[in-house]
Protein backbone atom coordinates (compact mmCIF):
# COMPACT_ATOMS: atom_id res chain seq x y z
CA UNK A 1 0.00 0.00 0.00
CA UNK A 2 1.63 3.45 -1.05
CA UNK A 3 1.87 5.96 1.93
CA UNK A 4 0.15 8.97 1.32
CA UNK A 5 2.28 11.71 1.28
CA UNK A 6 2.17 15.07 3.34
CA UNK A 7 1.67 18.40 1.56
CA UNK A 8 4.77 19.75 1.62
CA UNK A 9 6.36 16.34 0.36
CA UNK A 10 3.51 16.54 -2.67
CA UNK A 11 4.69 19.96 -3.67
CA UNK A 12 8.17 18.74 -3.86
CA UNK A 13 7.58 15.86 -6.16
CA UNK A 14 4.97 17.99 -8.57
CA UNK A 15 8.40 19.50 -10.57
CA UNK A 16 9.02 15.43 -11.15
CA UNK A 17 5.54 14.25 -12.06
CA UNK A 18 6.31 15.08 -16.01
CA UNK A 19 9.03 12.81 -15.85
CA UNK A 20 7.29 10.18 -13.80
CA UNK A 21 3.90 10.44 -15.61
CA UNK A 22 3.00 7.40 -17.76
CA UNK A 23 5.52 4.66 -17.20
CA UNK A 24 2.56 2.47 -15.67
CA UNK A 25 2.11 0.51 -19.11
CA UNK A 26 -0.67 -1.44 -20.00
CA UNK A 27 -0.85 -4.95 -17.94
CA UNK A 28 1.02 -2.97 -15.27
CA UNK A 29 -1.73 -0.69 -13.40
CA UNK A 30 -3.05 2.95 -12.51
CA UNK A 31 -3.73 5.12 -9.60
CA UNK A 32 -6.95 7.00 -9.24
CA UNK A 33 -7.22 9.63 -6.65
CA UNK A 34 -9.71 12.13 -5.06
CA UNK A 35 -13.41 12.66 -4.16
CA UNK A 36 -15.19 9.83 -1.79
CA UNK A 37 -18.54 10.34 -4.24
CA UNK A 38 -16.57 9.24 -7.49
CA UNK A 39 -14.67 7.07 -5.53
CA UNK A 40 -16.81 5.15 -3.23
CA UNK A 41 -18.69 3.00 -6.00
CA UNK A 42 -18.32 4.78 -8.95
CA UNK A 43 -15.08 4.69 -10.23
CA UNK A 44 -14.51 0.74 -8.97
CA UNK A 45 -17.62 0.00 -10.98
CA UNK A 46 -16.29 1.92 -14.15
CA UNK A 47 -12.42 0.25 -13.44
CA UNK A 48 -14.40 -3.18 -13.33
CA UNK A 49 -16.25 -3.11 -15.91
CA UNK A 50 -13.51 -1.61 -18.38
CA UNK A 51 -11.23 -4.42 -17.34
CA UNK A 52 -13.71 -6.84 -17.76
CA UNK A 53 -14.40 -5.58 -21.25
CA UNK A 54 -10.25 -5.36 -22.10
CA UNK A 55 -9.15 -8.62 -20.66
CA UNK A 56 -12.34 -11.11 -20.98
CA UNK A 57 -11.34 -12.15 -17.20
CA UNK A 58 -12.45 -12.44 -14.32
CA UNK A 59 -12.05 -9.24 -11.97
CA UNK A 60 -11.47 -8.95 -8.28
CA UNK A 61 -11.52 -6.20 -5.65
CA UNK A 62 -9.72 -6.37 -2.31
CA UNK A 63 -9.56 -3.59 0.17
CA UNK A 64 -5.96 -2.14 1.11
CA UNK A 65 -6.62 -1.83 4.86
CA UNK A 66 -6.68 1.44 4.49
CA UNK A 67 -10.50 3.64 4.97
CA UNK A 68 -11.66 4.42 1.64
CA UNK A 69 -9.22 2.79 -0.45
CA UNK A 70 -9.60 -0.34 -2.57
CA UNK A 71 -7.95 -2.12 -5.25
CA UNK A 72 -9.20 -3.74 -8.21
CA UNK A 73 -7.50 -6.98 -9.72
CA UNK A 74 -7.38 -8.79 -13.11
CA UNK A 75 -4.90 -10.15 -15.17
CA UNK A 76 -4.06 -9.68 -19.26
CA UNK A 77 -1.95 -11.64 -21.01
CA UNK A 78 -0.47 -13.29 -17.86
CA UNK A 79 0.32 -9.96 -16.45
CA UNK A 80 -0.89 -8.94 -13.44
CA UNK A 81 -3.43 -5.58 -13.82
CA UNK A 82 -3.93 -3.68 -10.04
CA UNK A 83 -5.46 -0.61 -9.88
CA UNK A 84 -5.72 1.52 -6.76
CA UNK A 85 -9.02 3.72 -5.94
CA UNK A 86 -8.42 6.25 -2.92
CA UNK A 87 -11.44 8.43 -2.30
CA UNK A 88 -10.27 10.84 0.37
CA UNK A 89 -11.82 13.81 -1.32
CA UNK A 90 -11.27 16.28 -4.16
CA UNK A 91 -8.25 18.15 -3.20
CA UNK A 92 -6.41 15.25 -2.13
CA UNK A 93 -6.82 13.77 -5.88
CA UNK A 94 -5.19 17.28 -7.16
CA UNK A 95 -2.37 16.76 -4.41
CA UNK A 96 -2.14 13.40 -5.98
CA UNK A 97 -1.67 14.07 -9.66
CA UNK A 98 0.11 17.23 -9.19
CA UNK A 99 3.14 14.92 -7.47
CA UNK A 100 2.61 12.56 -10.34
CA UNK A 101 1.43 9.99 -7.67
CA UNK A 102 -2.37 9.49 -9.46
CA UNK A 103 -2.49 8.59 -12.96
CA UNK A 104 -6.28 9.92 -12.62
CA UNK A 105 -7.96 12.74 -10.78
CA UNK A 106 -11.27 11.68 -9.66
CA UNK A 107 -13.30 15.12 -8.61
CA UNK A 108 -16.68 15.72 -7.50
CA UNK A 109 -15.86 19.60 -8.33
CA UNK A 110 -14.57 21.41 -11.65
CA UNK A 111 -11.04 22.12 -11.18
CA UNK A 112 -10.50 25.36 -9.56
CA UNK A 113 -8.46 28.63 -10.87
CA UNK A 114 -5.61 28.37 -8.81
CA UNK A 115 -4.95 24.41 -9.87
CA UNK A 116 -5.34 25.15 -13.49
CA UNK A 117 -2.57 27.49 -12.93
CA UNK A 118 -0.59 25.66 -11.36
CA UNK A 119 -0.31 22.98 -13.66
CA UNK A 120 -0.21 24.73 -16.60
CA UNK A 121 3.14 24.18 -17.01
CA UNK A 122 2.43 20.14 -17.81
CA UNK A 123 -1.04 20.70 -19.37
CA UNK A 124 -4.43 22.63 -19.54
CA UNK A 125 -6.54 21.01 -17.34
CA UNK A 126 -9.76 22.94 -18.88
CA UNK A 127 -9.06 21.24 -22.25
CA UNK A 128 -11.16 18.60 -23.95
CA UNK A 129 -8.39 16.23 -23.84
CA UNK A 130 -7.69 16.59 -19.93
CA UNK A 131 -11.08 17.25 -18.49
CA UNK A 132 -13.26 14.18 -18.88
CA UNK A 133 -17.59 14.61 -17.55
CA UNK A 134 -17.83 11.10 -16.44
CA UNK A 135 -21.45 11.21 -15.02
CA UNK A 136 -23.92 14.12 -13.52
CA UNK A 137 -24.94 14.55 -9.97
CA UNK A 138 -27.73 16.22 -7.51
CA UNK A 139 -26.45 17.39 -4.47
CA UNK A 140 -29.49 16.13 -2.48
CA UNK A 141 -30.93 17.83 0.39
CA UNK A 142 -31.58 15.02 3.02
CA UNK A 143 -33.68 14.92 6.19
CA UNK A 144 -35.38 12.33 8.19
CA UNK A 145 -38.35 10.39 6.42
CA UNK A 146 -41.22 11.92 9.04
CA UNK A 147 -39.62 15.97 8.55
CA UNK A 148 -43.19 17.51 6.57
CA UNK A 149 -41.02 20.11 4.68
CA UNK A 150 -40.68 19.33 1.44
CA UNK A 151 -38.75 21.85 -0.20
CA UNK A 152 -36.68 24.89 0.41
CA UNK A 153 -34.68 27.97 -1.16
CA UNK A 154 -31.38 27.60 -1.57
CA UNK A 155 -31.17 31.32 0.75
CA UNK A 156 -32.89 29.62 3.04
CA UNK A 157 -30.57 26.47 2.96
CA UNK A 158 -27.97 29.00 3.59
CA UNK A 159 -29.43 30.52 6.48
CA UNK A 160 -30.08 27.18 7.92
CA UNK A 161 -26.44 25.46 7.74
CA UNK A 162 -25.20 29.57 8.70
CA UNK A 163 -26.80 29.14 12.07
CA UNK A 164 -29.48 31.99 11.27
CA UNK A 165 -32.33 29.52 11.20
CA UNK A 166 -32.26 26.95 14.06
CA UNK A 167 -35.80 25.34 14.66
CA UNK A 168 -37.81 23.69 12.02
CA UNK A 169 -40.47 25.23 13.09
CA UNK A 170 -39.15 28.96 11.24
CA UNK A 171 -39.41 26.85 7.93
CA UNK A 172 -43.10 25.53 8.51
CA UNK A 173 -41.99 22.05 10.18
CA UNK A 174 -42.22 20.81 14.10
CA UNK A 175 -40.56 22.74 17.09
CA UNK A 176 -37.70 21.04 17.22
CA UNK A 177 -33.78 21.64 16.87
CA UNK A 178 -32.31 21.90 13.56
CA UNK A 179 -28.88 19.76 13.75
CA UNK A 180 -26.65 20.10 10.79
CA UNK A 181 -24.42 17.40 9.14
CA UNK A 182 -21.85 18.35 6.65
CA UNK A 183 -19.11 16.86 4.10
CA UNK A 184 -15.68 17.30 5.39
CA UNK A 185 -13.04 20.10 3.94
CA UNK A 186 -11.25 17.90 1.86
CA UNK A 187 -14.54 16.55 0.23
CA UNK A 188 -15.54 18.19 -3.75
CA UNK A 189 -19.34 17.88 -2.43
CA UNK A 190 -18.27 19.92 0.31
CA UNK A 191 -16.67 22.53 -1.87
CA UNK A 192 -19.76 22.45 -4.19
CA UNK A 193 -22.21 22.45 -0.88
CA UNK A 194 -19.89 25.83 0.15
CA UNK A 195 -20.09 27.69 -3.86
CA UNK A 196 -23.61 26.77 -4.71
CA UNK A 197 -25.50 27.17 -1.39
CA UNK A 198 -23.23 29.31 1.59
CA UNK A 199 -21.37 31.27 -1.30
CA UNK A 200 -19.84 34.44 0.10
CA UNK A 201 -22.69 35.14 2.08
CA UNK A 202 -23.12 32.79 4.60
CA UNK A 203 -20.14 30.42 6.91
CA UNK A 204 -20.74 27.00 7.93
CA UNK A 205 -22.49 27.06 11.74
CA UNK A 206 -19.23 25.84 13.91
CA UNK A 207 -21.72 23.27 15.12
CA UNK A 208 -22.45 20.94 11.70
CA UNK A 209 -21.02 17.76 12.33
CA UNK A 210 -18.25 16.66 9.43
CA UNK A 211 -18.28 13.52 7.67
CA UNK A 212 -15.77 11.74 5.20
CA UNK A 213 -18.49 9.18 3.43
CA UNK A 214 -21.94 10.28 1.35
CA UNK A 215 -23.19 6.94 3.03
CA UNK A 216 -22.40 7.76 6.42
CA UNK A 217 -23.85 10.88 6.52
CA UNK A 218 -27.32 10.36 5.52
CA UNK A 219 -27.51 7.02 7.48
CA UNK A 220 -27.18 9.48 10.20
CA UNK A 221 -29.56 11.96 9.53
CA UNK A 222 -32.08 8.83 8.33
CA UNK A 223 -31.91 8.57 12.48
CA UNK A 224 -32.49 11.67 13.04
CA UNK A 225 -35.47 13.90 13.01
CA UNK A 226 -34.12 16.91 13.86
CA UNK A 227 -31.57 16.89 11.21
CA UNK A 228 -30.79 18.09 8.04
CA UNK A 229 -28.15 17.18 5.78
CA UNK A 230 -26.05 17.21 2.00
CA UNK A 231 -25.02 14.11 -0.03
CA UNK A 232 -24.63 13.20 -3.62
CA UNK A 233 -27.62 11.40 -5.16
CA UNK A 234 -26.34 8.09 -5.29
CA UNK A 235 -25.99 8.27 -1.42
CA UNK A 236 -30.04 8.66 -0.73
CA UNK A 237 -30.43 5.56 0.93
CA UNK A 238 -33.46 6.28 3.63
CA UNK A 239 -33.37 9.88 4.08
CA UNK A 240 -36.01 12.25 2.59
CA UNK A 241 -34.57 14.55 -0.04
CA UNK A 242 -36.22 18.08 -0.43
CA UNK A 243 -37.33 19.89 -3.54
CA UNK A 244 -34.64 23.23 -4.19
CA UNK A 245 -35.37 26.25 -5.41
CA UNK A 246 -33.45 29.51 -6.33
CA UNK A 247 -34.36 32.59 -6.88
CA UNK A 248 -38.04 33.07 -8.46
CA UNK A 249 -37.41 29.85 -10.19
CA UNK A 250 -39.62 26.48 -9.16
CA UNK A 251 -38.35 24.42 -6.30
CA UNK A 252 -37.15 21.25 -8.45
CA UNK A 253 -36.28 17.91 -6.71
CA UNK A 254 -33.72 16.33 -8.23
CA UNK A 255 -34.78 13.45 -10.77
CA UNK A 256 -33.58 11.77 -13.77
CA UNK A 257 -34.53 14.93 -16.00
CA UNK A 258 -33.72 17.28 -13.94
CA UNK A 259 -30.55 16.34 -12.89
CA UNK A 260 -29.26 15.38 -16.61
CA UNK A 261 -30.62 18.41 -17.94
CA UNK A 262 -28.75 20.95 -15.02
CA UNK A 263 -31.89 22.64 -14.36
CA UNK A 264 -32.28 21.09 -10.61
CA UNK A 265 -30.55 24.05 -8.69
CA UNK A 266 -27.85 21.91 -7.32
CA UNK A 267 -26.57 19.71 -10.23
CA UNK A 268 -23.09 19.24 -10.21
CA UNK A 269 -20.87 17.63 -12.64
CA UNK A 270 -18.43 14.41 -11.54
CA UNK A 271 -14.94 14.61 -13.35
CA UNK A 272 -12.06 12.84 -13.91
CA UNK A 273 -8.85 14.77 -14.84
CA UNK A 274 -5.81 13.65 -16.53
CA UNK A 275 -2.55 15.94 -17.61
CA UNK A 276 -3.72 16.09 -21.44
CA UNK A 277 -4.13 12.51 -23.35
CA UNK A 278 -3.45 10.13 -21.61
CA UNK A 279 0.34 7.98 -22.62
CA UNK A 280 -0.78 5.33 -20.18
CA UNK A 281 -2.77 2.94 -22.22
CA UNK A 282 -4.95 1.65 -19.65
CA UNK A 283 -5.80 5.12 -18.43
CA UNK A 284 -6.37 6.23 -22.29
CA UNK A 285 -8.59 2.81 -22.30
CA UNK A 286 -10.53 3.45 -18.90
CA UNK A 287 -11.08 7.39 -20.19
CA UNK A 288 -12.83 5.89 -23.30
CA UNK A 289 -15.03 3.42 -21.83
CA UNK A 290 -16.24 5.84 -18.70
CA UNK A 291 -17.54 8.44 -21.51
CA UNK A 292 -18.86 5.57 -24.47
CA UNK A 293 -22.32 4.29 -23.80
CA UNK A 294 -21.55 1.35 -21.88
CA UNK A 295 -19.53 2.80 -19.42
CA UNK A 296 -22.83 5.38 -18.45
CA UNK A 297 -25.25 2.47 -18.29
CA UNK A 298 -22.50 1.74 -15.36
CA UNK A 299 -22.69 5.00 -14.14
CA UNK A 300 -26.92 4.40 -13.99
CA UNK A 301 -26.57 1.22 -12.04
CA UNK A 302 -24.47 3.14 -9.67
CA UNK A 303 -27.04 5.51 -8.63
CA UNK A 304 -26.00 8.78 -10.64
CA UNK A 305 -27.28 10.26 -13.82
CA UNK A 306 -26.02 8.89 -16.53
CA UNK A 307 -25.59 11.11 -19.77
CA UNK A 308 -26.81 8.84 -22.56
CA UNK A 309 -30.07 10.87 -23.56
CA UNK A 310 -33.48 9.40 -23.46
CA UNK A 311 -36.58 10.69 -24.19
CA UNK A 312 -38.33 12.42 -21.08
CA UNK A 313 -42.14 13.97 -21.46
CA UNK A 314 -41.86 16.67 -18.53
CA UNK A 315 -44.25 17.80 -16.46
CA UNK A 316 -45.29 21.30 -16.47
CA UNK A 317 -46.71 23.50 -14.05
CA UNK A 318 -48.69 26.51 -13.76
CA UNK A 319 -45.52 28.69 -14.24
CA UNK A 320 -45.27 27.56 -17.89
CA UNK A 321 -46.55 29.48 -20.89
CA UNK A 322 -49.62 28.95 -22.73
CA UNK A 323 -46.93 29.35 -25.80
CA UNK A 324 -44.21 27.02 -24.70
CA UNK A 325 -47.10 24.17 -24.36
CA UNK A 326 -48.16 24.90 -27.78
CA UNK A 327 -44.43 24.54 -29.29
CA UNK A 328 -43.48 21.29 -27.82
CA UNK A 329 -46.97 19.96 -27.69
CA UNK A 330 -46.07 17.24 -30.24
CA UNK A 331 -42.21 16.39 -28.48
CA UNK A 332 -40.52 15.00 -25.98
CA UNK A 333 -37.57 16.79 -23.84
CA UNK A 334 -34.26 14.87 -24.32
CA UNK A 335 -32.36 14.82 -20.85
CA UNK A 336 -29.81 16.53 -22.31
CA UNK A 337 -28.83 20.94 -22.56
CA UNK A 338 -25.95 22.27 -24.35
CA UNK A 339 -24.47 24.84 -22.64
CA UNK A 340 -21.64 26.67 -23.05
CA UNK A 341 -18.31 27.89 -21.66
CA UNK A 342 -16.83 31.59 -21.92
CA UNK A 343 -18.85 33.32 -24.16
CA UNK A 344 -22.10 34.08 -25.34
CA UNK A 345 -22.32 30.60 -27.69
CA UNK A 346 -18.75 28.63 -27.56
CA UNK A 347 -19.47 24.99 -26.57
CA UNK A 348 -18.13 23.84 -23.25
CA UNK A 349 -16.18 20.52 -23.32
CA UNK A 350 -19.44 18.38 -21.79
CA UNK A 351 -21.39 20.11 -24.76
CA UNK A 352 -18.85 18.85 -27.15
CA UNK A 353 -19.55 15.31 -26.35
CA UNK A 354 -23.33 15.43 -26.23
CA UNK A 355 -23.00 16.61 -29.62
CA UNK A 356 -21.97 13.11 -30.32
CA UNK A 357 -24.54 11.67 -27.92
CA UNK A 358 -26.75 13.64 -29.36
CA UNK A 359 -26.18 12.04 -33.06
CA UNK A 360 -25.79 8.57 -31.87
CA UNK A 361 -29.28 8.65 -30.46
CA UNK A 362 -31.12 9.51 -33.35
CA UNK A 363 -29.15 6.46 -34.99
CA UNK A 364 -30.11 4.17 -32.21
CA UNK A 365 -33.81 5.33 -32.32
CA UNK A 366 -34.15 5.88 -35.77
CA UNK A 367 -35.23 9.07 -36.00
CA UNK A 368 -33.73 11.98 -38.00
CA UNK A 369 -32.59 15.81 -38.15
CA UNK A 370 -35.84 16.34 -38.79
CA UNK A 371 -37.07 14.84 -35.59
CA UNK A 372 -35.49 17.25 -33.23
CA UNK A 373 -36.04 20.83 -32.15
CA UNK A 374 -33.57 23.43 -30.56
CA UNK A 375 -34.55 25.77 -27.79
CA UNK A 376 -32.48 28.70 -26.79
CA UNK A 377 -32.97 30.50 -23.47
CA UNK A 378 -31.13 33.61 -22.00
CA UNK A 379 -30.65 34.68 -18.87
CA UNK A 380 -32.59 38.03 -17.81
CA UNK A 381 -31.56 40.92 -19.83
CA UNK A 382 -31.55 45.02 -20.25
CA UNK A 383 -34.65 44.66 -22.39
CA UNK A 384 -36.86 41.26 -24.44
CA UNK A 385 -35.37 41.74 -27.42
CA UNK A 386 -31.79 41.41 -26.47
CA UNK A 387 -33.02 38.44 -24.65
CA UNK A 388 -34.69 36.81 -27.93
CA UNK A 389 -31.57 37.53 -29.80
CA UNK A 390 -29.27 35.95 -27.73
CA UNK A 391 -31.38 33.01 -27.04
CA UNK A 392 -31.75 32.99 -30.92
CA UNK A 393 -27.69 32.53 -31.42
CA UNK A 394 -27.45 30.07 -28.79
CA UNK A 395 -29.66 27.66 -30.80
CA UNK A 396 -28.23 28.33 -33.57
CA UNK A 397 -24.82 27.58 -32.50
CA UNK A 398 -25.56 24.13 -31.64
CA UNK A 399 -27.15 24.18 -34.92
CA UNK A 400 -24.13 24.81 -36.27
CA UNK A 401 -21.98 22.16 -33.74
CA UNK A 402 -24.66 19.47 -34.85
CA UNK A 403 -24.32 19.68 -38.72
CA UNK A 404 -20.79 19.49 -37.86
CA UNK A 405 -21.45 15.62 -36.90
CA UNK A 406 -23.91 15.05 -39.26
CA UNK A 407 -26.74 15.75 -38.16
CA UNK A 408 -28.02 19.00 -40.48
CA UNK A 409 -30.76 21.48 -40.98
CA UNK A 410 -32.50 21.09 -37.20
CA UNK A 411 -35.32 23.22 -36.39
CA UNK A 412 -34.35 26.00 -33.88
CA UNK A 413 -36.10 28.54 -31.78
CA UNK A 414 -35.36 31.17 -29.10
CA UNK A 415 -37.55 31.75 -26.16
CA UNK A 416 -35.69 34.90 -24.24
CA UNK A 417 -35.57 35.22 -21.09
CA UNK A 418 -38.78 33.03 -20.06
CA UNK A 419 -39.28 30.08 -17.93
CA UNK A 420 -35.71 30.54 -16.20
CA UNK A 421 -34.25 27.48 -13.98
CA UNK A 422 -32.44 29.53 -11.65
CA UNK A 423 -32.38 32.84 -10.15
CA UNK A 424 -31.11 36.20 -12.21
CA UNK A 425 -27.69 36.13 -13.40
CA UNK A 426 -27.33 32.35 -13.00
CA UNK A 427 -25.21 30.82 -15.58
CA UNK A 428 -27.92 28.00 -15.96
CA UNK A 429 -30.56 30.09 -17.09
CA UNK A 430 -28.44 30.16 -20.64
CA UNK A 431 -29.07 26.75 -22.21
CA UNK A 432 -30.34 25.33 -25.22
CA UNK A 433 -32.75 22.18 -24.47
CA UNK A 434 -33.26 19.38 -27.13
CA UNK A 435 -36.56 17.90 -28.26
CA UNK A 436 -37.38 15.18 -30.07
CA UNK A 437 -40.80 14.43 -31.62
CA UNK A 438 -43.19 11.77 -29.82
CA UNK A 439 -44.30 10.18 -32.88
Amino acid sequence: MRRLLSPKALTTLAALALTTYGTAGLGAGLEIHGSNTVGATLAPMLVSGYLEQHTGEPVRTEATGRENEQRILARSNGKAIEVLVAAHGSSTGYKALAAGQADVWASSRPVKGQEIEQFRNRADLMSLESEHVIAIDGLAILVHPSNPVSQLSIDTLGQIYAGDIRNWSEVGGPDRPIKLYARDDRSGTWDTFKSLVLAKKYSLDPSAVRYESNDQLSDDVSHDPSGIGFAGLASVRNSKVLAISEGDAPALKPNQLTVASEDYPLARRLFMYTPGSPDNELVAGLIDFALAGTGQELVAKSGFISQNPIAVRPEFDDSVPESFRRLTERYDRLTVNFRFAEGRTKLDNKALRDLRRVRDYLAQTGKSADDLMLIGFADQQSNELRAQMISELRALSVRKALAAEGVSDVAYTGYGHYMPVGGRGSERNGRVEVWVQSR
